[in-house]
């Protein structure tokens, strides 16, 4: 299964806040100029699409966030995958 990462870095001296997108088992990655007038999660997501262009990959992708940023997967029939149900009963 293909993933990408995507994380917020912000402004130094010398470049702007900026959005990296980098594929999962792969040192393939784009940066994307933050722009603070769109919510995060779409700059998180362009970051994800322009990477996605870049590696020609195609398919429906699902984000979500962690500790560093977004990550997100395809969403494949064929994957492993678990549903939780009523989680607040099951805890």
């Amino acid at each position: 299964m293909q993933t990408i990462e995507t994380k917020y870095v912000g402004a130094t001296n010398y470049r702007g806040s900026r959005i990296i997108a980098t594929a999962s088992g792969s040192d393939t990655k784009i940066t994307v100029s933050y722009d603070s007038g769109q919510p995060d999660e779409d700059m998180h997501e362009m970051a994800a699409i322009e990477l996605c262009i870049k590696l020609g990959w195609e398919g429906k992708m699902i984000g979500g966030h962690s500790k560093h940023g977004m990550v997100w997967v395809f969403d494949e029939s064929l994957s492993p995958r678990f549903e939780v149900v009523n989680a607040v009963e099951a805890a």
